[in-house]
């Protein structure tokens, strides 16, 4: 296996614990199931096992390299174990396998693991040369040199404007175009210079490395990473018990507003507003455990730098018309119907919650910022600890 590449600290470690807690401890000699989405290199994994003698951990990555050090890492708890090669929206396919119908907690920790991130070889890095590579699963799959040398200019344009929220797509394309015509592009160095030499001096000074959402838009269609989540999300939903959590760290925008518009269409009722109660199968199966997106405190950023654009959200699978909606915010009505939708979709304040400030547009009062946000944290950070 050779000696591990790259540091590893895992974000929101202990609030992480603090959610799924409730989830995994039920009492007596009931066995518990934990989902970790995005293995990586099992930081956060370990620790559940740790905390939780009695979980038995699914752990998914599709990435060959941090599957290798992650069994090695949890050999101590090999008993109650199941390690798989797989992305996280093969989720039902791998449970139906292993024989759970049902689990009781899952993680999602989104984005480039430190592993990767910290490979060179690997490609993800714009301020090392590598070849263009990116993918997470070496085994398989399109690189990005096959991208950057094969798509229509209009497809490449597309994908750095959507998956990196990159205002100079057309000026970076034109680069990349007149390049790949005289020679084939397979260095990410010389595709960092390409974006930076193709990006206005003015704008340069400011938002880190001007590669960064470049590389990032890359990545994300590379590992098709928004469309996976999309069939991610709700599958592992479903497969949530009652009183099963979910939690999901997101490290830019976009995965955040998937994960939010995941929860909230479970988090609310879809019958007429102007019934005295409520329709069968109409109200909310999930109770949101965290008041928009939470970020990690100033003195973790410090300790770990990549902890500086992560957004936590987390929610309870719940029945539908249990009391979880009533400590969502319901004042006290018991079983009555409350008098409009913006009532019944308010979750219950949680203290020392922080939300982020550069969202997508149409963002929700109960998402308003709470802090401004730090210097350098642009929407398109995604460095993270850990995951795929």
């Amino acid at each position: 296996m050779g000696e591990l590449r790259g540091t590893h600290v895992p974000v929101l470690l202990e609030r992480c614990l603090e959610l799924l807690a409730p989830a995994l401890d039920r009492g007596g000699d009931r066995q518990t199931v934990h989902v970790d989405a995005t293995l990586g290199l099992a930081g956060h994994a370990e620790a559940v096992l740790a905390a939780n003698p009695r979980t038995v951990l699914i752990g998914l990555d599709r990435d060959t390299e941090a599957l290798a050090h992650a069994r090695a890492r949890l050999a101590p708890y090999a008993d109650r174990i199941h390690l798989v090669h797989a992305v996280y929206d093969e989720l039902p396919e791998v449970l139906d396998r292993l024989g759970y119908p049902l689990i009781d907690g899952i993680l999602f920790d989104l984005g480039v693991s430190s592993l990767q991130l910290d490979a060179p070889d690997r490609g993800f890095a714009y301020a090392q040369d590598a070849p263009l590579d990116m993918r997470m699963d070496q085994t398989r799959g399109v690189t990005a040199e096959e991208i950057v040398n094969s798509y229509p200019p209009g497809e490449l344009v597309r994908v750095l404007r959507v998956y990196g929220e990159e205002k100079f797509a057309k000026r970076i394309v034109g680069a990349i175009v007149r390049e790949r015509n005289r020679d084939r592009l397979t260095s990410s160095a010389r595709l960092a210079e390409l974006v930076r030499d193709s990006i206005p001096a003015a704008a340069r000074r400011t938002g880190g490395h001007p590669a960064k959402r470049t590389f990032q838009a890359l990545r994300i269609e590379v590992n098709r990473e928004l469309a996976a989540l999309e069939t991610a999300l709700p599958a592992a939903l479903d497969a949530l018990a009652v009183g099963g959590r979910m939690v999901v760290l997101s490290y830019h925008s976009l995965e955040d507003r998937i994960t939010k518009q995941s929860l909230a269409e479970r988090a609310r009722s879809t019958g007429p507003l102007d019934l005295p109660v409520e329709l069968p199968g109409t109200g909310p199966t999930l109770r949101l455990l965290s008041r928009g997106a939470e970020l990690a405190s100033e003195a973790e950023i410090v300790a770990n730098p990549r902890a500086a654009s992560v957004r936590l959200r987390a929610a309870e699978h719940i029945e539908e018309g249990s009391s979880a909606r009533r400590e969502a915010g319901s004042g006290g009505q018991s079983g009555t119907r409350k008098k409009g939708r913006a009532d019944r979709e308010r979750p219950r304040p949680v203290k020392a919650l922080h939300q982020p400030g550069a969202m997508a547009s149409g963002q929700s009062t109960q998402d308003a910022a709470v802090r401004p946000e730090r210097p350098g944290d642009g929407r398109g950070r995604d460095a993270k600890g850990e995951g795929t």
